[in-house]
């Protein structure tokens, strides 16, 4: 890679590249930290990295946000202010070698009391061992690193390298800084958008927050062929959908994402928030998600929340998960959404999730108790006469068709693991359970 100089040298090639046509998106790349939107919180004079700026002192980072945020405008400005020599890479498309090239070139400028501000696009894309290699030169001071991520740093980067850099979290952009975004293209393009209020309303919600994609989509609309009158019409939101692509929403199956969404989804269920949970629900199968995960994860919702407060829970999810292996989608996504509904507006509890819980908890620490003598099977002589099976009483001859004897191993003392809610069916199975405890007493003594 050229030095700083002499990619500002003159020559032909920079003079066609001048010459040459250039997105709308790049033209209006910020030329200044100033010029950058949405990202206050980082920037300002409060912000971690404006107090940076301020003090002369810029120290290794982890920019983590959405697609078109500005990370890298962020990075190449940070390279220009510190008066460091900015060497960009893609994790996409370099590997070691690079690494190694970057390094050494960074280590003869430190020689001659220069700085070099490595910018690495897409850092997670680097496998551990890969990322280990930036350690020395970050710890040393060769290099200021600032990687650009879309994926969670906690789980993406490997904790040595975290440890050695601040993580900061860029904003997916507003409404208010995509308008300022639309009012810089219109005063460079020296015209109006063709839209109306609901429509521009309409452009802003169809970026979902990407300043590049918002600048593509405006760059689209001014590219329109103009009427017999010289003029663009006007569009409303129907037109404008048919004049520019919509972006999908981010969505990634595999990454962190998927968890959050899914996340939100069960959240919203647990708090019987309905139209909460249908939302997310769209979210994720609008962007892609498997319904059968869906499906899985609603089966484990009715038994985990829902519990014997509401049995048929389990076969409402049950059943959506078979009519949706019948059907497929899209009509088998209606059994998903109504099973969504079912169980957002059904008594809850997880009293059974709890006793299970303790039961465990019980078990791993008793150990390998035997079950007392009376309620074992006793199929041989030899059975017999150590006791097996004696003193059993069956329950169906006693009264009430309840025996009340004791069911725990012998050593260890009766415990209550299964506290039902007074919600829904549970609020029968905790009468009954006392009446057979009231029962239990009056037998034992």
């Amino acid at each position: 890679m050229a030095e700083r100089g002499s990619r500002r040298g003159g020559g032909e090639p920079e003079l066609f590249a001048a010459l040459a046509p250039r997105p709308l998106a790049d033209r209006l790349r910020p030329q200044q930290l100033s010029d950058i939107v949405g990202q206050d919180h980082l920037l300002g004079p409060e912000g971690p990295i404006g107090r940076m700026i301020a003090s002369g002192r810029l120290s290794s980072m982890v920019l983590w946000g959405p697609p078109g945020c500005g990370k890298t405008t962020l990075a190449r400005l940070l390279a220009e202010v510190s008066e460091l020599e900015f060497e960009p890479l893609s994790a996409v498309f370099s590997g070691v070698a690079d690494l190694r090239r970057i390094f050494e070139k960074a280590r003869e400028r430190r020689a001659l009391g220069r700085g070099t501000l490595l910018f690495v696009d897409e850092i997670h894309r680097f496998n551990r061992a890969q990322q280990d290699g930036f350690l020395p030169y970050v710890e040393d001071g060769t290099v200021v690193l600032i990687g650009a991520t879309t994926e969670n740093p906690s789980f993406e980067l490997n904790g040595a390298l975290l440890s050695r850099c601040q993580v900061f979290v860029l904003n997916r952009l507003d409404e208010a800084a995509m308008d300022k975004l639309l009012a810089r293209a219109e005063a460079a393009e020296a015209r109006a958008l063709p839209l109306d209020d609901d429509s521009r309303r309409a452009l802003r919600a169809m970026a979902d927050g990407d300043g590049r994609y918002l600048l593509n989509m405006v760059e689209a609309l001014f590219a329109l062929p103009a009427g017999p009158d010289g003029t663009v019409a006007r569009l409303d939101p129907a037109g404008l959908a048919q004049a520019v692509q919509h972006r999908v929403p981010l969505y990634d199956k595999a990454q962190e994402s998927h968890y959050n969404l899914i996340s939100a989804l069960h959240k919203s269920l647990r708090g019987s928030d309905t139209d909460a949970a249908l939302y997310w629900l769209a979210r994720m199968l609008v962007g892609g998600e498997d319904p059968l995960y869906v499906a899985r994860r609603l089966v484990r919702f009715a038994s985990e929340d829902v519990g014997l407060a509401d049995p048929d829970a389990l076969l409402q999810s049950l059943a959506a998960w078979d009519t949706y292996e019948r059907l497929g989608s899209p009509e088998g996504e209606l059994a998903i959404a109504q099973c969504v509904i079912y169980l957002a507006t059904a008594p809850q509890s997880n009293a059974a999730y709890r006793a299970y819980g303790a039961a465990g908890m019980a078990a791993r620490r008793t150990g390998s108790l035997m079950p007392p003598k009376h309620i074992l099977n006793a199929p041989t002589r030899l059975m017999r006469d150590l006791g097996y099976g004696k003193g059993y009483q069956y329950d169906h001859d006693t009264a009430e068709a309840f025996s009340g004897q004791n069911y725990f191993p012998d050593e260890m003392p009766r415990e209550n693991y299964y506290q039902p809610a007074e919600r829904g069916f549970e609020r029968e199975i905790r009468k009954r359970l006392d009446y057979w405890a009231k029962l239990r007493d009056q037998r034992t003594t």
